[in-house]
């Protein structure tokens, strides 16, 4: 049943730390199975792309205490650097993150990283754009297979893949196992779009959740249960076809004082929504 499946936190939405096994204790603590790992556009965590052996046995002894690790990696990174750019060197760097990205897969143990679903993100979109997009898909998904690791794309916060839809119709333009999807609860809302409709349209091909409230034209920093999301329904969408992949609470916490207490309150928010949703003990729901 959905209560059985992984549950995961976002990096950002715990305490800052100096050390990792501060942060992966502030994980275990609060009852989540996982971490998802993040490379953004900043600089400071584009850095770990270039992480020597020294950080690498830093972090894994820090798995090993603590026995909480890192299933999924959020890869934002894109958003500064998209491999659709006009711009040839940013294209290069682009797939250079992405090159290093799966060795850091490879590193940690890492099964899942999600990509954005946008072209061009500071840049103006344009029909060359979106076609490099495209290519740069296709080669992606290429370079997953050779890493053995999955590649989700998430509707994200452009008009250009808001819905679940729209990234599945790119899912069946790469027609390649290691490019699926990674759905945002809140991002399908925020965009106007029914959670539960959608949500079903990704059957078979859904490898990990962003669970998230938000509300239309609202996407980030959206308390649980203060948004528009229908929970019961994006659950019960998720039970309907027997998904038992991970979900990944995504939250942006860092610089609270009290952000360990709000990531304990989410996560037994959500837990509680989803036997709300499916009940107790319920393992099959009708299709």
């Amino acid at each position: 049943m959905l209560s059985d499946n992984p549950l995961g936190i976002y990096e950002k939405a715990l305490p800052r730390a100096d050390a990792w096994r501060e942060t992966l204790l502030a994980a275990r603590k609060a009852g989540f199975d996982f971490v998802e790992f993040s490379i953004d556009e900043s600089d400071e965590r584009l850095a770990r792309l270039n992480w020597g052996k020294q950080q690498l046995r830093e972090l894994k002894a820090a798995i090993d205490a603590t026995g909480i690790g890192f299933s999924t990696l959020c890869l934002s990174a894109h958003r500064r650097f998209p491999f659709a750019s006009e711009n040839s060197s940013t294209r290069a760097r682009a797939y250079d993150i992405w090159a290093r990205a799966f060795d850091l897969c490879h590193e940690l143990g890492i099964r899942v990283i999600q990509t954005q679903g946008h072209d061009v993100y500071y840049e103006d979109s344009t029909e060359s754009t979106w076609g490099r997009y495209l290519e740069g898909l296709a080669r992606v998904a290429e370079m997953a297979a050779r890493a053995s690791v999955m590649v989700g794309i998430e509707n994200a916060d452009l008009p250009c893949v808001g819905s679940v839809d729209d990234a599945l119709s790119l899912v069946r333009q790469c027609d390649s196992p290691w490019m699926q999807l990674y759905p945002d609860t809140g991002n399908t809302v925020a965009h106007g779009h029914d959670v539960y409709s959608q949500l079903l349209n990704g059957r078979g091909h859904i490898v990990a959740v962003h669970v998230k409230d938000a509300r239309p034209g609202v996407f980030r920093r959206v308390p649980f249960g203060q948004g528009a999301v229908c929970f019961e329904r994006a659950f019960r969408a998720l039970a309907e076809q027997n998904y038992t992949g991970p979900l990944v609470i995504e939250m942006w916490n860092e610089g609270l004082d009290d952000a360990a207490s709000v990531v304990s309150d989410a996560k037994v928010w959500v837990t509680e929504a989803i036997q709300q949703a499916v009940g107790e003990g319920e393992t099959t729901a009708e299709v």
